[in-house]
C-alpha cells in the first residue's frame, strides 16, 4: 500500500496526520493542527468534518463543496495563541487552488475543551 504524503503541507502520511483528525481517532492538539484538518477536509470533500469543527455560533445549517475546485497547496503564514495553553487563536493562511489563491486569518476558540474554527477575515 502507497503511504500519501498528507495536503496540508507536513512530511507525514495523511493516516497519520490530519486523517487521525478527520476519522475521530484524536482530537487536533491546537489552532494550527485544525485549521490543517479543516484545509485538508476541503482537499476530501469532507463536509461532516467541517460541520463538527466549526463553531456552533457561527456554523453553516449546511455546506456545499465545489468537487470541481482543486487544493494545490497549504502556507501558514502565522500563528497568535492556539497551543493547548490558550482558549482562543488566530491563524494566517494562504491555501492554493488551480487558478488562483485564498489568503485568510481564521479565528479559532476552544468549545468543551475541542479547538473549533468561529471565523475569518480576509487580510488586504
Amino acid at each position: 500500500m502507497t503511504r500519501r504524503s498528507c495536503p496540508c503541507g507536513l512530511p507525514q502520511a495523511y493516516e497519520a496526520c490530519c486523517g487521525r483528525f478527520h476519522s475521530g481517532a484524536a482530537a487536533a492538539p491546537s489552532a494550527e493542527a485544525l485549521m490543517r484538518s479543516r484545509y485538508c477536509a476541503f482537499v476530501q470533500e469532507d463536509a461532516g468534518y467541517l460541520l463538527r469543527t466549526w463553531h456552533p455560533r457561527t456554523r453553516p445549517r449546511t455546506l456545499e463543496l465545489d468537487p470541481g475546485m482543486r487544493w494545490t497547496g497549504l502556507e501558514i503564514l502565522g500563528t497568535s495563541g492556539g497551543s493547548a495553553f490558550h482558549s482562543a487563536g488566530t491563524v494566517e493562511f494562504r491555501a492554493s487552488y488551480r487558478g488562483g489563491s485564498l489568503h485568510e486569518r481564521s479565528s479559532f476558540e476552544r468549545v468543551d475543551g475541542a479547538w473549533v474554527y468561529v471565523d475569518g477575515e480576509f487580510p488586504a
